[in-house]
């Protein structure tokens, strides 16, 4: 079954890279948030405390469904035997862990930030990045609107990539839905605003915990494949270390560090941080080598840290992966 567990690490790999995210309507991701939007009104409460309880129900009711879910399958498959079962337990599993990954989706949103500005349409590009970030963008200019793109892309490589990877090794696949389903609760509910302050507040927390040593190891990783494509490595590592944790989050702020020294850039978001002491004049080029960096990092990842973890763990008899 280690193997097996491998094999669907490295084809969810594959099948994203090369067709992408489904249509919602198809999509785990999509069902989990559909949920949280129905449950977060019988949340909500004039009881800043009961508020709070609504919102620690929500992230628990959702993460046990899920885990509920993905641990009956492993359990269904657990004593799969013979070639022709095995290949559909390798396909089946890569189809779902798939699901939790989402390198073409980052580029294909990155994608069309960056087409507006080719065509020199800074209000579209101001619109379509507002799909990508939390912050106000109305106001942003060409430089500043390719920063928060690639702080996106950077930022979310733990979200969309290695977070899921990490969490595929230690628990199999109930870990890296587990995870995909707090990091969902976090993307909708998890503001410091006077309508999810509360609610979304245990689900942001349990976010940041689970974080913590994916953001770390990926800004590691990325300065590794940042000497596979040649980028600045030095100043990736000296940058990750300096900057690191500048950001508001404990975590984005590796990620981002690393991506802005590697590729010789300045990522700023007015107010609140400038990571790297590069170029603020950033163009198409920037772009195209984040989206390199991006997606050797999510294969050196899965290579010297999800496939370790699996091989240890099996040997001291973990669990049963896949």
């Amino acid at each position: 079954m280690m193997l097996v567990s491998i094999l669907v690490a490295f084809s969810a790999l594959a099948i994203d890279l090369v067709f992408g995210d489904p249509k919602n309507k198809f999509h785990p991701t999509a069902w989990v948030g559909i949920i949280i939007a129905r449950l977060v009104p019988f949340a909500k409460n004039q009881n800043q405390t009961r508020e709070k309880i609504g919102g620690v129900l929500i992230t628990f009711s959702i993460s046990a469904l899920v885990a509920g879910l993905l641990f009956s399958y492993d359990y269904a498959i657990r004593n799969v035997s013979g070639i022709v079962l095995t290949v559909i337990a390798v396909l089946f599993g890569s189809l779902l862990l798939k699901t939790t990954i989402a390198i073409r989706g980052l580029e294909k949103h990155g994608n069309l930030v960056m087409e507006s500005l080719s065509r020199n349409n800074l209000e579209e590009a101001r619109s379509r990045l507002s799909m990508l970030v939390k912050r106000n963008t109305k106001d942003l200019d060409r430089n500043h609107v390719i920063s928060a793109t690639l702080e996106s892309i950077s930022e979310n490589i733990v979200d969309g990539i290695t977070g899921p990877l990490f969490y595929f090794g230690v628990f199999g696949l109930p870990g890296a839905f587990v995870y995909r389903a707090i990091n969902t609760i976090d993307s909708m509910i998890g503001y410091k605003t006077t309508l999810f302050r509360n609610v979304g507040w245990f689900g942001a927390n349990c976010d940041k915990i689970l974080n913590y040593l994916p953001a770390r190891i990926t800004g590691l990783v990325m300065i590794l494949a940042a000497v596979l494509v040649k980028a600045d490595w030095k100043n990736s590592l000296i940058t990750m270390r300096r900057d690191g944790k500048k950001t508001e989050s404990p975590n984005a702020g590796y990620p981002m560090a690393a991506m802005a020294g590697a590729l010789g850039t300045k990522f700023e978001k007015i107010d609140h941080y400038t990571l790297g002491n590069g170029t603020i004049e950033l163009n198409e080029s920037h772009f195209k080598s984040a989206v390199l960096l991006m997606k050797v990092t999510g294969i050196l990842f899965c290579v010297l840290v999800t496939v370790p973890l699996i091989v240890f763990l099996s040997y001291l008899g973990w669990w049963v992966h896949v």
